[in-house]
């Protein structure tokens, strides 16, 4: 009756909203060394998830000052050999290696950084 199809749909709901809560976030995925990989290269200082001493490349400090254009960032975690062939940045999104929703989730982490 009425009162199973109202659990029925609450149970939806609720595995609904635990779907969500499992969805990772740019910190996430920089972090993770199977995605983003961010601390392979790069110091991510003052975060406590990120202790690391890389210093292969620059660190993810003040990145609005470095990129004032967000859109600029994006396109180097996108593909950074699009500016420095030479980069030894993976290129993300050409290769595949993060979807386009994990590379904006990374661009709005890093940026805040």
């Amino acid at each position: 009756g009425i009162v199973g199809i109202l659990l029925t749909t609450t149970g939806y709901a609720q595995d609904k909203a635990a779907e969500k809560a499992k969805e990772p976030t740019g910190q996430d995925i920089a972090l993770n060394n199977t995605k983003g990989n961010c601390l392979a290269c790069h110091l991510l200082p003052g975060d406590p998830k990120a202790v690391t001493s890389a210093n292969i490349a620059p660190p993810l400090i003040a990145m609005k000052a470095r990129f004032p254009d967000k859109n600029k960032l994006r396109d180097q975690i996108w593909d950074a050999t699009k500016i420095n062939p030479m980069s030894a940045m993976p290129p993300f999104g050409k290769h595949q290696i993060l979807t386009e929703q994990e590379i904006d989730k990374v661009t709005d982490y890093v940026y805040g950084l």
